[in-house]
């Protein structure tokens, strides 16, 4: 990510090239950048590979810009380690290091030698290279690496080899001095990184050292891990403020084993706070679903990216000045993500979860009191998350009486046979091709009710989250799905209720997952049977009036007439005598609610209305190994104060998979999705353009945000049983849309256009507020993919990846 039109490295050269002024925005920035680059240390310590331009940014000083991080400053900082010396050469575009160490006393040395200075050989000894303090003009530079050890007769044996040969262009050299701690084999593929910008010719370098553990999770090759990202538009994290590390572990075998931590508010002043989740694997490993709480009170849903065998990273940055109230008093830090370590699953999580604490003049208003609708075990150092159906998801609270607003928020996800419920069938199709072809039913429709003392408040209907192990796992590597790092929760406007609520009383709130069974006859009913299972938990946001005394008003009036369901199923044969399933179903919904409340300022009508369509068609043949679907969710939702909301969610998947016994198994896929949001005004999470990083966009005020987010593409899925192997490629196209709405005009804030491909970008173009767009020249890749070119992902049946078939 640039700094407006420009790069890391370029910004980096821009800073070190300044005379005098500071510009602050390119200070915030490469702050920002800085302490992205810390996390990743932080992360990997041992393993972590800097490419050239995050190389460059921790290792020179920044001219005029004197950038310091707390805790951080803008050099790594120096081991105090006696008999380590460090060597610097710089030319005009490259700067590193090298680290001697002597260690004869662990029979091991390290050294240089056979360097050409202007094009003039010169071999250096140990002592001397290592002695030597000065900035030489390099030309080109044969880099050995040797292991040496004390015979009984005395003699000092040596066995080298030639790790890397270089050339640089002659170019008078400048530099400042700067010092790091990196171990040695860890440097060697530092400077591998480094080199991929110039002439260089390199090779793996081999490995006589103990240090197998940590190189076994290293890129081959040379390259550094493998980048994974949702995309995604900055967060707003200014100079200053301060950090706290909260997480630092391993989620190796952790079901039902979360990390628990306490955290205490930060010594500084701050009126917004957004945290850095940092995550890297090597291995194989399933997709797996990640939950954090403070107390019992859920603020963070995330899932993970599937690794490849030598590695992958990635960090993602969220707001959360939405839960101030909470980070304002100590709390128990619960972050659940559940993983399983054996001999084919072998990839194991390390987290870096870092919060960053500032004040910045904006228009957010955090709530005062926030409630948590959870199964409450903080107690117990346990996930407080509801398992829907196995368990009901209620809660009873005591509201404080002397509430002027009230929002519901709803985190919820299907897991296990849930996972796909967008691909569900009619209950009554379930065996249209059988016992053995596994289909899953209570229909593709799913709804999110939430009751107040068994009174309907609102209902939400769920965006459909793939993770990077779904439908075909190439489709998400490097690029995730939509939401897939941060799922997004849901918001009710409760207020109408704030009268009822108020009254120093117990009252319940439930949270129901609700499905459509049918009779087979085209007459279809809500059920709150479904599959196994949603992971849901809920929240309550209260903003409390300047009176302490109770707030008054009038009952709810509440207007939710029954929903209309339509649908329909065929069972008919095609001119191969297979049999084909065609079905469809379409849902609408209205909801209204209103009262009058009486607050120190006035009496006032409180609204919360909601009308949404859904529709559903799919077709399911050859066994039930082919399925096409198509599904459309679109809604509008609105609140007091000017609050409104525009929704849809299209998806279009097409998947075809063949699953011989004892033989291989395929999948081919395509699809396309969107998230396609205006909202005006903001319930309890505020509205995009609060939270987005104006350092590289003119900062203004508007109304309210529009995104436009769509992603389509095609993969391949191998699965080699004898292997007990499974290979995926696939290419998949993303652009996304950040605009600020002022009136009817929309201003552009943040645009991304992206094409990732076999595990690879291999176009991006990223601009912010009216900068001019690049313009896409790709070639996608057909359907299908040979598998000589697919790349390694963790073994699933196919049940797991596709929501249907053997499980």
């Amino acid at each position: 990510m640039g700094h407006g039109y420009l790069s890391l490295g370029q910004a980096v050269h821009v800073a070190q090239n300044s005379e005098g002024g500071v510009d602050q925005r390119l200070a915030q920035f490469l702050e920002k950048r800085l302490a992205e680059v810390w996390s990743k240390l932080n992360a990997q310590p041992n393993t972590y590979v800097l490419p050239s331009d995050e190389f460059a940014l921790s290792s020179k000083p920044l001219g005029g810009f004197g950038t310091t991080i707390k805790g951080v400053n803008n050099t790594i900082a120096p081991t105090s380690t006696p008999n380590q010396e460090h060597f610097r050469c710089f030319s005009e575009e490259l700067a590193f290091y090298f680290l001697c160490i002597d260690e004869t006393a662990h029979e091991r040395h390290y050294w240089l030698s056979h360097l050409a200075f202007n094009g003039v050989p010169k071999t250096l000894g140990f002592t001397e290279f290592c002695a030597t303090d000065h900035y030489w003009q390099v030309s080109k530079m044969v880099l050995y690496m040797g292991f040496g050890k004390h015979k009984s007769d005395g003699v000092y044996a040596w066995r080298i080899g030639r790790s890397l040969e270089l050339d640089i262009r002659t170019s008078p050299a400048r530099a400042t001095p700067s010092y790091g701690s990196l171990r040695v084999a860890s440097l060697f593929l530092m400077l591998i990184a480094l080199f991929q910008s110039t002439s260089a010719s390199s090779t793996t370098p081999s490995q006589p050292l103990a240090h197998t553990q940590s190189m076994e999770r290293r890129v081959t090759n040379g390259s550094s891990l493998l980048q994974c990202l949702q995309v995604a538009p900055p967060v707003l994290s200014p100079a200053g403020g301060c950090h706290e590390t909260l997480m630092e572990y391993t989620f190796a075998r952790s079901y039902g084993q979360p990390f628990v931590g306490q955290y205490n508010p930060p010594n500084c002043s701050f009126n917004r706070v957004t945290i850095n989740f940092t995550v890297t694997s090597a291995g194989r490993q399933f997709d797996r679903l990640a939950l954090m709480f403070l107390d019992d009170t859920e603020v963070f849903r995330t899932s993970t990216a599937e690794p490849t065998q030598s590695g992958i990273i990635w960090s993602y940055v969220k707001d959360m000045s939405s839960y101030l109230a909470l980070f304002k008093t100590p709390q128990k830090i619960i972050f659940d993500l559940g993983n399983l370590i054996d001999d084919t699953y072998t990839g194991s999580w390390d987290t870096v979860l870092t919060a960053t604490f500032f004040t910045a003049e904006d228009a957010i208003k955090p709530a005062d009191v926030i409630i948590p609708i959870s199964a409450r075990k903080s107690t117990q150092n346990a996930s407080s998350a509801f398992v829907v159906p196995d368990t009901m998801a209620v809660d009873t609270i005591t509201l404080p009486q002397n509430a002027k607003k009230a929002v519901f928020s709803i985190a919820a996800c299907g897991q296990a046979t849930e996972e796909f419920w967008w691909s569900n069938v009619l209950q009554s199709d379930v065996n249209a091709f059988g016992n053995d072809t596994t289909l899953y039913g209570h229909s593709a429709f799913r709804e999110l009710r939430v009751f107040i003392d068994g009174y309907i408040a609102g209902v939400a209907w769920p965006f459909p989250v793939i993770f990077t192990g779904g439908v075909v796992p190439g489709f998400w590597r490097p690029v995730v799905g939509i939401d897939a790092f941060d799922l997004q929760e849901d918001e009710i406007d409760i207020t109408p209720f704030v009268p009822l609520l108020s009254d120093g009383q117990p009252h319940t709130f439930e949270i129901q997952v609700v499905g459509i069974d049918n009779d087979g006859s085209g007459t279809g009913t809500f059920t709150t049977t479904v599959g196994s299972n949603w992971v849901v938990t809920g929240k309550v946001f209260i903003w409390l009036d300047d009176s302490e005394g109770p707030t008054t008003g009038t009952i709810p009036t509440i207007s939710a007439p029954a929903s209309s369901i339509a649908l329909q199923s065929t069972v008919h044969q095609a001119g191969n005598g297979s049999t084909i399933l065609d079905y469809s179903i379409r849902v609408s919904r209205n909801v209204h609610i209103e009262s009058t409340i009486h607050t120190s300022t006035g009496s006032k009508t409180s609204v919360w209305s909601q009308n949404a369509t859904f529709s559903n068609s799919g077709t399911l043949s050859n066994s039930g190994n082919d399925q096409i679907v198509s599904q459309s969710t679109k809604g509008t939702l609105s609140g007091s104060s000017g609050y409104q909301k525009t929704l849809d969610y299209p998806l279009s998947v097409n998947s075809s998979y063949n699953a011989p016994t004892g033989g291989n198994v395929t999948i081919d896929a395509s699809m396309d999705r969107a998230k396609k949001v205006l909202q005006l005004g903001d319930l309890a999470f505020p509205n995009s353009w609060k939270s987005f990083y104006y350092s590289h966009a003119p900062h203004a005020s508007f109304d309210g945000s529009v995104i436009l987010n769509r992603q389509n593409g095609t993969a391949s899925y191998l699965s080699v049983p004898a292997q007990k192997k499974s290979y995926s490629a696939g290419t998949t196209e993303q652009r996304y849309t950040l605009s600020g709405m002022d009136g009817s005009q929309s201003e552009p804030l943040y645009q991304r256009h992206i094409v990732a491909a076999n595990n690879s970008v291999v176009y991006d173009d990223e601009s912010y507020g009216r900068q001019l767009r690049g313009q896409s020249t790709f070639a996608a890749p057909g359907k299908r993919f040979n598998s000589g070119a697919m790349y390694e992902f963790a073994v699933m049946p196919i049940g797991a990846i596709l929501g249907r078939g053997p499980a």
